[in-house]
């Protein structure tokens, strides 16, 4: 062990062999080839000052940690450290020589100066030429038999194994002729980060051939060996001389107007748009920056909108939570939200057994067994027996309700599922939660609830109804309902769709090219659902200022883009007709002139006139006589009755097109 031990110290300072012949280069050269004196110094004078300086130059280097560096790796520290070390070692050895009597034995001051200066030249170029050497030139001479040696005398790798590794690494690499040409938007500093990475990546897919940047003090020089070509209205044709095939944005912090202004100015060129950017699951705090795709939520060229506060975490904290629908894409991310606000426990409930499975194991790889404790329970929320048995074994203290079926046109063909999960489940929720005492119930609701014109959305209408009228006669739970719009990359979203469309080769499929929706992210969804939560003092409907709505058309013509290809030359976009029930475009709220604002700017609270406890039975009665019938036609009407906002979808898209509303929309 103590050899091996002594080997390794040993081999930390193999750089001094290699510094030595150049400290013998700097003395023979001031010293004898170009004397201070006329009489050329003996050479045991010149032995004498080699002496000296070594010790000077060498015990500085050592005591500053100049020879602890990986010279691989060695940056501006390794370099402030060796020119230290030799200022300190020329003043020593300059101190030495004014101890020596005057004449032949004395260097004087310019000689040993010149003597130091030299060495540090010489130490300097020759570790940047190893680096350079190392980073850029070519692996295959590491496979020479000198150099084997070399890397055998200074790693303690064996020739053989050092080969191996060579020749595997080389059987890995991307030939030059196969890379795509990459052009690096930003020449500052993350960009030149980028760049240093892709050219001493050996394995890379890319070539960085141009940097573009809008800073004219750049334009026409070069970083790293790459040209900077300045942003002006003639970047296509620049972009096409060097035949760049894809675009990478990378600037710092940059907010959605300035991405939707690039996007818009490089999306012409044809080129597939990157970014280098932190990965999803990864904080600008903590993360790394990665080469990757623009994101869905990026579509929405919009800042993602933050809600949580300390308030808010402090709100959940301590307290057992129940998540129903808890394996689905909103339902699994309040799970994950939740888990980071030290909840006493968290319950899972869904009836789909795989994605309930895929969030456990999720949570245990996060937080480790025990660390978080959370269970997962199989339920659905229809069978009132089994609900009642995880209310009895948990006693929430708080319900998130996010079970429900959500599928527009499935729920038009599955009438009697769609009233039977989403309503009467809805209810068996809705009096546990009061049976049990639960002090906060949320219904997670849709902006497809407003003037619904299919039975999704209408189920939705009436599970808020009956959220409002528990709220109405009960104190002990508080009751609350949020309404959001379409929610980007979630199960059965659009995006996935038109993912899976353009890897097949299009076409792109649009129900309608005049459609227009609101879009939030998955996040943004979920943190609306807790902060709500939070807020509800009981019985407000909840819903977000989604800003401006988004058209499906253009959607689907920037993910094209975004995937390298052209809408309409390399994929078509066809218009399928709109599916039953749906509509062009969705409201949020029903009556703007009763909204509230909340201390949140972007979140409004509408208080919806409830209805008695006699009503609401009655409208469950019907629908539930209508669904003993299993006639969809049946359920379908009992259902338009039960909510009056219903409409047929044709009616409400005749008027409108001839809305003032969706005609600002439109522009």
């Amino acid at each position: 062990m103590s050899d091996k031990r002594s080997s390794l110290r040993f081999r930390h300072y193999t750089a001094v062999l290699y510094d030595i012949p150049m400290l013998v280069l700097s003395v023979f050269i001031f010293l004898y080839l170009a004397p201070s004196v006329e009489v050329r110094p003996r050479l045991m004078i010149i032995a004498l000052q080699f002496v000296i300086c070594a010790v000077c130059v060498f015990s500085a280097r050592i005591a500053t940690g100049v020879y602890k560096q990986i010279l691989r790796y060695g940056g501006s520290r390794m370099y402030i450290r060796l020119i230290l070390a030799d200022v300190c070692a020329g003043i020593v050895y300059y101190g030495i020589q004014l101890l020596l009597p005057e004449g032949p034995m004395r260097v004087t001051f310019i000689r040993a100066v010149c003597i130091i200066t030299f060495n540090l030249l010489e130490a300097v170029a020759s570790r940047l030429l190893y680096q350079y050497v190392f980073e850029y030139g070519s692996r295959s001479i590491w496979t020479l038999p000198g150099i084997r040696n070399v890397v055998h005398f200074m790693t303690g790798y064996y020739s053989d194994e050092a080969t191996e590794l060579v020749l595997e690494e080389q059987k890995k690499q991307i030939p030059p002729s196969e890379r795509k040409k990459l052009a690096v938007v930003g020449a500052g500093r993350i960009g030149a980060m980028l760049v240093k990475e892709l050219l001493t990546n050996q394995n890379t897919a890319y070539v960085p051939v141009c940097f573009v940047d809008n800073d004219m003090r750049k334009a026409e020089r070069e970083i790293y060996g790459i040209p900077v070509i300045a942003e002006d209205d003639t970047i296509q044709d620049k972009l096409k001389a060097f035949e760049v095939e894809e675009i990478v944005f990378a600037l710092p912090r940059m907010h959605a107007e300035q991405k939707n202004e690039l996007y818009e100015r490089y999306r012409k060129t044809g080129c597939k748009i990157l970014i280098y950017d932190y990965p999803l699951s990864q904080s600008s705090e903590f993360g790394k920056r990665t080469l990757r795709e623009f994101r869905v939520e990026e579509l929405l060229f919009r800042d993602a909108k933050e809600f949580m506060n300390d308030d808010v975490r402090a709100f959940y904290a301590g307290k057992t939570i129940l998540v129903t629908g808890g394996g689905g894409s909103i339902g699994s991310e309040l799970c994950r939200q939740i888990a980071k606000m030290s909840p006493k426990m968290l319950i899972v409930l869904d009836v789909y057994e795989n994605s309930a499975y895929d969030l456990q194991q999720e949570l245990i790889m996060t937080y480790g067994r025990g660390m978080l404790p959370f269970e997962v329970e199989i339920c659905s929320i229809t069978d009132r027996r089994k609900l009642e048995n995880v209310f009895r074994t948990y006693h929430p203290d708080v319900v998130l309700h996010a079970a429900a079926h959500k599928h527009v046109p499935l729920m038009e063909h599955n009438v009697v599922e769609a009233v039977e999960n989403n309503i009467f489940g809805t209810r068996n929720v809705i009096d546990l939660a009061i049976q049990y005492q639960v002090s906060k119930f949320l219904m997670v609701s849709t902006d497809k609830a407003v003037n619904p014109t299919n039975v999704m959305g209408a189920t939705k209408r009436m599970c808020e109804m009956m959220v409002m009228e528990a709220a109405s006669r009960h104190t002990v739970t508080k009751f609350c309902a949020t309404r959001f719009g379409n929610v980007l990359a979630s199960n059965g979203s659009v995006v996935p769709l038109f993912k899976k469309q353009i890897a097949n080769g299009g076409p792109v499929t649009v129900t309608d090219k005049r459609i227009i929706r609101y879009f939030m992210t998955i996040p943004e969804a979920t943190q609306l659902v807790l902060t709500c939560g939070a807020l509800s003092e009981n019985g407000e409907l909840f819903a977000l200022d989604m800003g401006k709505p988004m058209s499906i058309l253009t959607m689907a013509e920037n993910m094209i883009r975004l995937s390298g290809l052209e809408p309409y030359r390399d994929i078509d976009i066809v218009e399928i007709g709109l599916r039953p029930g749906e509509k062009l475009y969705e409201e949020l709220l029903i009556d703007f002139d009763r909204l509230e604002k909340t201390q949140n700017d972007m979140i409004f609270v509408e208080h919806d006139a409830p209805l008695t406890a006699a009503q609401i039975d009655k409208k469950l009665a019907s629908l539930h006589e209508a669904c003993d019938t299993l006639h969809a036609e049946t359920v379908y009407h009992t259902l338009q009755a039960a909510v009056p906002t219903f409409l047929p979808a044709d009616e409400v898209n005749r008027e409108a097109l001839e809305s003032r509303e969706f005609q600002m929309a439109r522009e």
